[in-house]
């Protein structure tokens, strides 16, 4: 009696990881991406991907100074390394990182995956027109992330200045640190059902660590899982031509 077994081999493309920001959200990104890839392709299929974890630190001390140019210096050289070393697009695994989107895809000759631009898609595709967006000061109120959503006719609100800083420290000092604390929840939650009172029919998790704390199940609006939304996109990325 012969056996014989069939071996399917999956043309799968590497995906490039920008990841340590922090490495707590980074993480879900390398277990949702593995799970989605096994999910679709079956077997012992898992991704073929490069990741390269930054040391937080670093990038938190030249965001403390404003050093806009090293921070961006530092992405594109990083892209540029895993773009030689075989990856087939780039993700930066963190909605603040996006901000040096643009600078990123000057110095590469692959896709960026971008996570405001995937999450709007998703955002269309449930005819939502005015989202709430929460995530760290960065992304709340520069227009690197509006200015997308706005492409697709998504009109964006954000919490008042009070609730901006909170959400901002609670990341840094909080979330990115695997401290998860029931009274930042509710906290989180009023905010939510603030912007709701001015009109939000959705919530952005704007910041990777954010799905951490909120899920849907916390919120009486629909919410949009950006690390989920991303790495999804990743997934299709990697599995289609």
């Amino acid at each position: 009696m012969h056996i014989i077994f069939s071996i399917i081999y999956f043309d799968m493309k590497t995906l490039g990881l920008i990841g340590g920001s922090t490495w707590v959200s980074t993480v879900d990104y390398y277990r949702i991406i593995n799970q989605k890839i096994n999910e679709r392709a079956g077997g012992d299929n898992s991704a073929k991907l490069l990741l390269y974890s930054m040391n937080f630190q670093d990038l938190r001390s030249l965001s403390a100074g404003n050093n806009r140019k090293r921070i961006s210096d530092m992405l594109c050289d990083i892209a540029v390394k895993l773009e030689s070393a075989g990856a087939d697009c780039i993700l930066l695994c963190a909605n603040t990182l996006h901000q040096y989107a643009e600078d990123v895809l000057k110095h590469i000759n692959i896709p960026l995956i971008h996570i405001a631009e995937v999450t709007a898609i998703e955002i269309c595709s449930k005819n939502i027109n005015r989202i709430g967006l929460l995530g760290t000061k960065y992304t709340m109120e520069k227009d690197f992330y509006k200015d997308i959503l706005a492409k697709y006719n998504i009109e964006t609100l954000v919490p008042d200045k009070e609730n901006r800083e909170f959400i901002h420290n609670s990341i840094y000092n909080e979330l990115g640190k695997e401290i998860f604390l029931e009274e930042t929840k509710a906290k989180y939650i009023e905010i939510i059902n603030k912007l709701a009172e001015k009109g939000a029919k959705g919530i952005i998790l704007g910041c990777t660590e954010i799905p951490l704390l909120i899920e849907q199940a916390d919120c009486s609006l629909p919410v949009f899982n950006t690390t989920l939304i991303h790495a999804q996109a990743a997934v299709e990325f990697a599995l289609n031509d």
